[in-house]
């Protein structure tokens, strides 16, 4: 997987195990080698001024995830020997913003870090929550993926 992984934050985040996640999640979904992902971290501000222009609410949130593509979740495109490789978009995570969730609902916070990159990844790879069928099997598939790297949530 080519991952590129951005840090452009003060807290500190265990930065090699999330781009290995990261790697683990697209590979665990069937995506091939060469897909590739963003995965930026940014402080308060900055999520706030994203969740703003692109979502149109006040305030930071804990991730964004913006996909280049409408993918059907647990089904990758097929592709053909000379295809360039699948670019799935950008996910942007607010380790701050983490921080106090995961505080206030008593989750480690690296623990909280992982769910949230594989939540954003997931929405990359047409996963979503508009109702409880589909939430469920996000929340499924999430807890999969954590124990794939020995984490769990709850």
């Amino acid at each position: 997987m080519n991952v590129f992984f951005s840090d452009e934050q003060d807290q500190p985040v265990d930065a090699h195990s999330l781009r290995a996640f990261a790697e683990s999640v697209v590979a665990a979904e069937g995506y091939a080698p060469d897909t590739e992902l963003a995965v930026i971290l940014v402080g308060p501000e900055q999520m706030a001024e994203y969740n703003q222009r692109f979502m149109e609410r006040t305030g930071p949130t804990d991730v964004l995830a913006f996909p280049l593509d409408d993918l059907i979740a647990g089904k990758v495109p097929p592709r053909f020997r000379d295809d360039p490789p699948v670019v799935l978009g950008d996910v942007f995570l607010c380790p701050s913003e983490i921080a106090k969730r995961a505080a206030g609902e008593g989750i480690p916070f690296d623990d909280f870090m992982h769910l949230l990159l594989a939540h954003g990844i997931l929405h990359l790879l047409g996963y979503d929550h508009e109702d409880d069928d589909t939430a469920d099997a996000m929340e499924r598939r999430e807890d999969e993926l954590l124990g794939l790297i020995g984490r769990s949530i709850g």
